[in-house]
């Protein structure tokens, strides 16, 4: 079976991104964080599954930002599939995350769409079955 093994992403602030992302995936820990003097900064954080690779932009970098999914060039989504989704979703309003697009409801999953302080959109699922025709069933 073929499996994300990580995401390499940059981000304009890694402590931001990192702050996301523990909410998100609570079961993801800073692996490394590496600050060097003389280059960019990155860090890993996920499991022992799987893991994003958070970088700053180089050092002669001039990056466009805020991001505009859809629009630029790049990731428009990063998905994951989670547990209690709607304890995420408490906690993601609570520290002040925006949503994104509304999802229709479906019987075999719940799917919300938040962005993080970059801009970065990112699709939480929850399924509520095990079965790939169930899952994948697109009814909305």
């Amino acid at each position: 079976m073929t499996i994300i093994e990580h995401i390499n992403i940059t981000v304009p602030n890694i402590d931001e991104a990192i702050n996301f992302i523990k909410i998100v995936a609570p079961d993801f820990k800073v692996r490394k964080d590496i600050r060097p003097s003389d280059n960019y900064r990155w860090a890993h954080i996920g499991n022992d599954q799987c893991y994003f690779a958070l970088q700053e932009p180089h050092l002669d970098a001039e990056p466009h930002y805020p991001l505009k999914s859809y629009k630029n060039y790049g990731a428009n989504h990063i998905s994951l599939a989670v547990e209690d989704l709607d304890k995420i979703e408490e906690q993601l309003i609570k520290a002040g995350y925006k949503r994104s697009i509304d999802a229709p409801n479906e019987k075999f999953r719940k799917r919300l769409y938040f962005f993080d302080s970059t801009g970065f959109e990112w699709e939480l699922v929850e399924y509520f079955s095990n079965d790939p025709d169930e899952m994948f069933l697109y009814e909305g």
